[in-house]
């Protein structure tokens, strides 16, 4: 089947984002008493856990945050002695499981049991009610692993971790698409990864890190990001998985004047880099126009780091999912664009998701949260006063600009020079480059 991609790589026109209705002010981050037992309870943390919390913000659930990386090699070679089978991670789980090795997924610490993945996908919550918007699980279509087998996963040659395998389930895969991505249609991206690409059986499994994945781009860990974020300002996570242009841009930088977000607060720009739709720019090529526009822009209020995390799709249960992880990398603020990680129907082309249903989400949940959503700017180019909001626009009855994701493309192909107001040059030269 033909799969068309749910967004485009590039928004059809600068007002891309949509604002979100006004909100009270920062409200008292939450922290919960209760922890996961068993394999999903917070790891004990080494005697340098105060580096961890050098952020504001504090750990998902209420904990320390997970660390899971063995630190010497003796402690690597007694967990690869007890593994017995030896299997090579897909792109995906590799995600998953430096997620959970460095504690990105705090507080779980290994992937779910069928009781975890069950409270999940019923409840948004982990058993201890704990906040958690998608199950974390390994798949496979091995009928002879059993509960008891310790597995070593590798990347080629790299070690990366050894599995505990707990138990070994069946899921009800129709059940779980209809309450995390709300369709059980092929047609949705995130329904077809897990009909084609998971293995039929899932299987829990307390984790033990030997080695993070090599990537082209580095991930660091939350605790290293935490270590150079200030313990007195707020931070503003801002999501993308397509390269930043003007409109993205003015929309991250302009949140940091919002009156939710106090006086001093940076933005955290942290593009996920892992597996996402078929159409979107590869990886590699979204790090290379990052680092261009870090450079170009230089801009002390503005940190750029990268998220090894595959998309879903997911829209509304996928922002959850995105505001626990960058909780737990210091994050106080999550800035939520129209219909964020939202997707359309490869068939009809209509979307699945509302254009306020990811925001609206997050709002009902801040509390849990204990992130605040920030409202995001509906921006547009004017060619008398450049971007205003679009309200302000109307007001002054303004001239607006609009290039289309399908006009940038073919001028992108066509070596037309593209408009400033639209892109940066250094990232429209890699995408020349490289596509």
């Amino acid at each position: 089947m033909k799969f068309i991609a749910a967004t485009a790589f590039l928004a059809a026109s600068v007002s891309a984002f949509t604002a979100v209705g006004p909100r009270g002010r920062h409200q008292q981050l939450v922290q919960s008493n209760n922890v996961n037992a068993g394999a999903f309870a917070p790891a004990i943390m080494p005697s340098n856990s105060a580096l961890f919390m050098a952020a504001k913000q504090v750990v998902h659930g209420g904990g320390d945050l997970v660390d899971l990386m063995c630190k010497t090699d003796v402690e690597k070679e007694a967990a690869i002695a007890k593994a017995t089978v030896e299997l090579q991670a897909t792109e995906r789980q590799l995600c998953d499981v430096e997620l959970i090795m460095n504690g990105g997924f705090s507080p779980i610490t290994g992937f779910m049991d069928e009781a975890t993945y069950d409270s999940v996908v019923d409840n948004m919550a982990l058993p201890d009610g704990t906040i958690f918007g998608l199950p974390v699980v390994f798949d496979t279509n091995d009928e002879s692993l059993q509960p008891g087998t310790t597995i070593l996963l590798k990347q080629g040659d790299l070690p990366i971790a050894t599995v505990e395998l707990t138990d070994k389930y069946t899921p009800n895969k129709v059940k779980e698409c209809k309450q995390c991505y709300g369709t059980s249609e092929l047609e949705h991206p995130g329904t077809l990864m897990v009909a084609t690409e998971r293995g039929k059986f899932y299987m829990g499994g307390k984790v033990t890190g030997l080695n993070l994945p090599v990537r082209d781009f580095p991930c660091k860990t939350p605790a290293e990001v935490r270590a150079e974020l200030p313990d007195d300002k707020d931070v503003v996570a801002f999501q993308c998985r397509n390269p930043v242009h003007r409109a993205h841009y003015e929309l991250f930088t302009r949140a940091l004047d919002d009156p939710l977000v106090g006086e001093g607060g940076i933005v955290l720009v942290h593009p996920t880099c892992g597996p996402t739709q078929a159409d979107d720019i590869p990886g590699t090529v979204r790090y290379k126009t990052y680092e261009v526009l870090k450079e170009e822009t230089a801009n002390p209020r503005v940190l750029w780091e990268y998220l090894p995390y595959s998309m879903h799709m997911a829209g509304p249960r996928e922002a959850i999912q995105h505001m626990i992880i960058r909780k737990n990398f210091g994050c106080t603020h999550f800035i939520i664009g129209r219909d964020m990680a939202g997707s359309k129907s490869s068939i009809t082309g209509e979307d699945y998701y509302g254009a306020y249903d990811a925001q609206d989400t997050a709002k009902a949940n801040a509390e849990k949260l204990g992130v605040q959503p920030v409202p995001s700017l509906d921006l547009v180019y004017t060619e008398e006063e450049g971007y205003v909001t679009v309200d302000e626009a109307k007001e002054k009855a303004l001239h607006i600009q609009k290039l289309s994701g399908t006009k940038f493309r073919q001028m992108l192909r066509g070596g037309d020079e593209i408009p400033e107001w639209f892109a940066f040059k250094s990232v429209v030269q890699v995408l020349r480059e490289n596509i």
